[in-house]
């Protein structure tokens, strides 16, 4: 699996810890981190929670990542982003239950995390068990036990409704602020990493014609 790594200005200064604390955990299960910053709070390319969403439904839409990790001050504003897009599961962990349970339960492809509210003393820990929850014991599988059949019917049914509220991400894209959309995609190494894992032509001339 393909896990990529988005921080919005306000936690990046939290970037390397974030990032060291996840490849500590996924990388011995086989799976590769891709960091997409930002990786400093004064870094040149300053990302909002908003455009966090528009950088990680491309990333998954394209194939170029399976995961996103993100969040912001509280989480909640990064989930909302993420989930406004199609092809996004988003969801909002604070501690290791929900991040096992939103595997299981939820079946999702991105989690949106508090990096300030509550990230004090034991913080790296706290994302550590995440990690592990998240990413250790499969997806998809139900929980508790009793529950399986009918959670898995029900996320079955939600990617169906999904699949009809939503539009073409291509035409989303194009419709919304040039600046905010070029903007997501300014980070110092995106085209080097984003063109090379993108499994979806559209979506990469797309990206490309903005970014233009």
């Amino acid at each position: 699996m393909k896990i990529a790594l988005i921080n919005e200005n306000s936690q990046a200064a939290k970037n390397a810890l974030i990032e060291a604390t996840l490849r500590k955990v996924v990388e011995p299960m086989g799976h590769e981190v891709v960091n997409y910053g930002m990786y400093a709070a004064d870094d040149a390319a300053q990302l909002t929670y908003v455009q966090n969403g528009i950088l990680a439904a491309v990333l998954l839409n394209s194939g170029a990542a399976d995961y996103v990790i993100t969040g912001c001050g509280t989480g909640e504003g990064a989930m909302l982003a993420l989930n406004s897009f199609p092809g996004v599961i988003c969801g909002h962990v604070e501690d290791p239950v929900d991040a096992y349970t939103f595997a299981h339960v939820n079946d999702g492809n991105a989690v949106a995390l508090p990096f300030a509210k509550g990230f004090g003393w034991g913080g790296e820990l706290n994302l550590e068990y995440i990690f592990e929850k998240l990413f250790g014991f499969g997806h998809g599988q139900g929980y508790p036990k009793e529950r399986v059949v009918p959670e898995q019917r029900n996320k079955k049914i939600l990617d169906g409704v999904r699949a009809v509220a939503f539009r073409d991400l291509s035409d989303i894209l194009k419709e919304l602020d040039p600046e905010l959309v070029k903007g997501a995609f300014a980070g110092e190494h995106f085209a080097e990493y984003f063109f090379p894992a993108c499994k979806d032509e559209k979506l990469a001339a797309t990206v490309k014609e903005l970014m233009a």
